[in-house]
Order: structure tokens, then sequence, then C-alpha cells
């Protein structure tokens, strides 16, 4: 039987704006939660926003307890300790504060509070088995989504592999996404969380079709596939790299592009953590265990050349994806315009920096093979990929970006 129906999830509640940081304190006071355990990184304490954010928790007289080992790509060691201090602690409510990998750290942290056991329990889809302890996220950067989505990742450094979690469970209560908090991102984290940003908005624009999931009726999987809801938002979040990403990068105190592009990294995630995302992900989770490069760079470099694999199943799409980063496609036929998809994110990528061949991140070319034989294990990544891949397509993708 054709599935005839798709799914929509998303945080609970969305604060968006200039210093709406201010507000947090008085929005978790107003859901009656208490004792506040705040999950973030030295960096942010040293630069004064872990300040900002526990004073307006104290203003809202709640108790706070600070973990700050949140630390880039967190290790297990990092989830274990995460953990620890949430146990000492007995927190009401956990509030991940800072990029992605913050973020993510408090998902953790707040299923294994909830539920007992160890992270590795819920590892890979659906297997938190019920709602978590409330989850309030305030990113520091615009890349990652996470406090919109419904997945957390972990870096095993011992098999050089990132590792998911992905449940609806983990959806944050509520969202704060202040743009205010992204001014003081370095240049290089603007550019690899934006063009993160960018990866996730195209790959669920890009998804396998909803319906041509190979999912039953009425059942829920780790990504529903494009459906039109997810590629409304997946299209503004594009138009929004394509016109702010460059000028943020370069003009860090321009409140415009940061305002652009915190809108664009939380409808990025919106969309990915329904829609889905696909082989640049598989890719870039040995790449990146393997050559410590940032989530987002890694996608970045990978980006434009998934794009050419699935550019013959996606071409009207495509198309659509460079009128939107602003390619001038009128007049041209279909192969032509599609392929200026691919050559606007690799101007794109080069305007901001990212290195664009993984021998320029460390890599050896006698990688490639496991890294394809570690992303070819990723099914789910390949279930939402909109054209079918073998193992040796994974090897030609990283050749290609090699």
């Amino acid at each position: 039987m054709t599935r005839t129906t798709w799914n929509f999830h998303t945080a609970g509640q969305l604060v968006f704006g200039f210093d709406a940081t201010d507000s947090v304190g008085a929005l978790i006071r107003r859901r009656g939660w208490d004792r506040v355990l705040v999950v973030t990184d030295p960096i942010l304490r040293k630069l004064g926003i872990v300040d900002r954010v526990t004073q307006s928790l104290a203003a809202a007289k709640l108790s706070v307890e600070i973990f700050d080992g949140g630390e880039p790509e967190p290790s297990f060691a990092a989830a274990e300790n995460a953990i620890q201090a949430a146990g000492e602690f007995r927190p009401g409510v956990i509030l991940g504060l800072g990029g992605g990998s913050n973020m993510d750290l408090a998902k953790i942290v707040a299923a294994v509070t909830t539920h007992g056991g160890t992270y590795s329990d819920y590892f890979n889809f659906d297997r938190v088995p019920g709602p978590v302890m409330p989850l309030v996220c305030l990113p520091t950067t615009s890349g990652t989504g996470s406090e919109v989505s419904h997945a957390a990742v972990l870096t095993d450094t011992a098999n050089e592999m990132k590792v998911s979690t992905l449940s609806n469970y983990l959806r944050p209560a509520i969202a704060v996404v202040d743009p205010a908090l992204t001014m003081s991102c370095p240049r290089k984290v603007t550019a690899d969380s934006g063009i993160d940003a960018l990866t996730h908005a195209i790959e669920a624009y890009t998804a396998t079709d909803s319906f041509a999931m190979d999912l039953a009726p009425g059942e829920l999987g780790a990504y529903e596939g494009r459906f039109p809801l997810a590629d409304c938002i997946a299209e503004k979040a594009i138009a929004l790299v394509g016109q702010h990403l460059v000028t943020a990068v370069n003009e860090p105190a321009n409140r415009e592009a940061r305002e652009g592009m915190a809108l664009a990294s939380t409808l990025g995630g919106i969309a990915f953590s329904n829609a889905g995302v696909a082989l640049v992900h598989a890719l870039e989770y040995p790449l990146g265990g393997a050559l410590h490069c940032s989530h987002g760079e890694g996608n970045g470099l990978l980006l434009p050349h998934v794009m050419r694999f699935n550019l013959p199943e996606r071409k009207r799409t495509f198309a659509k994806i460079a009128e939107l980063l602003g390619e001038d496609v009128s007049g041209l036929n279909e192969d032509d315009a599609a392929e200026r998809a691919v050559v606007a994110v690799e101007r794109l990528r080069d305007a901001i920096g990212i290195r664009p061949r993984i021998r320029d991140l460390g890599g050896r070319e006698e990688q490639l093979p496991l890294f394809a034989e570690k992303a070819f294990t990723l099914k789910r990544l390949q279930q939402t990929n909109p054209r079918v891949s073998t193992p040796a397509d994974f090897l030609d993708i990283l050749r290609a970006a090699f």
C-alpha cells in the first residue's frame, strides 16, 4: 500500500529575535520548572555569554548549576561528565547553550537523566522510550538547527566515527534563538556553521519523496522524506543563506546578516529533521571522525560532490536551488540550470574559506575506502537520498572530493 501521509515536528515553542536571551528565565519560570542545569563550554563562559543567560535565570529566581565541559564534536567522555553533573545536581530542566555540540550534549543528558542507562542505549532512531525532562536550547552559532531538531551527535573517538541519537522526544520544549549571541562567532565558526545550514536545507529539499519512502502506512521513520511543508521551509533557508552568509562571514557585526543566518539555521533544522539528510552526512561522519574537522566544514566540502552525484534525479529542484542562491537561470535548459546550483555552492564555499579538498584537511587517499565502507553502513541516510547508491559510488564521491 502506498504511503499517503506525512508527519511534521519541531520544538514546542520558538522565541526568535535580538535580545530574546533576556526572556529565557521568565519562559522557564512560566512553565513552573526549577533547578536549571546549563550545559555549555569554557569559551562561552569566557566570552560572558554564560553570564548573560544566568542573569536572566537569576532574575527569575531559578536555581542554576553550570556544566562547562562541552567540547567541539563532543566525545563519549564529555557525555559521561555531563551526565554525572546532572546526577549530582538533580535538575528539573536542562538548558543547552552553545553550538550544536552543546545542545546535542544537553539532549543526551536529558535522555539519560530521565530514563537511566547510558548514552549508548539511545543510539540510532527511536530508542528513547518516552518524553524526556524539559529541554531549553539557545544556539550561539547559526548552523546545526539543533534547537529545533530531534538529533544528537556524539563522536566515538576510538572508532573515529560520529554516532547519532534520533528521537522526536529530544526536540526541545523551548528554543530561544537570539542572533545577538552569534555576533562574537569567529570567522571560521561562522563559515563552517553557515555552510552546515545550507547543507541541511539542500539535503532536505532534494530528499527522497515522502510517498516513496520505504515506510508502512502509519510507520514513523527517522525522516519523512520531502513533502510540501518541508519544501517551503527549506526554500526559505536556502535563499537566506544565499543572501546573508558571505556578509556574516566578512562583516561579523552586521545585524541583518546575523539575523538572516540565525533564521536560516533554524529553518534548516526544521526542514532536515523532518524531511531528512542524506549522503553528505553519511560521508561526513567517518571523515569528520577521523580528520577532526568541524561537522560544518566536512559537510561544506562534500556538498557539491554529492550534489553532482544526485543531479540526474533532481534536475528541476537543482535549477530552483540555483535561482534561490541568486543565479540567473533564465533562458537556460534544465541541465544547465541544474548545474548552476552546484557552481553556486562551490562559489559560496570558496568565498567563505571552506577548504575544498579532503587532502586539505590532512586526509590521505588510502583512508578513502574505509570512509566509504563506514559511511555505507548508515542505511537511514541512504534511504533519504534521491539517487540509489552503491559502495563504489561512495568511493567515487570521496575520490572526486580528495
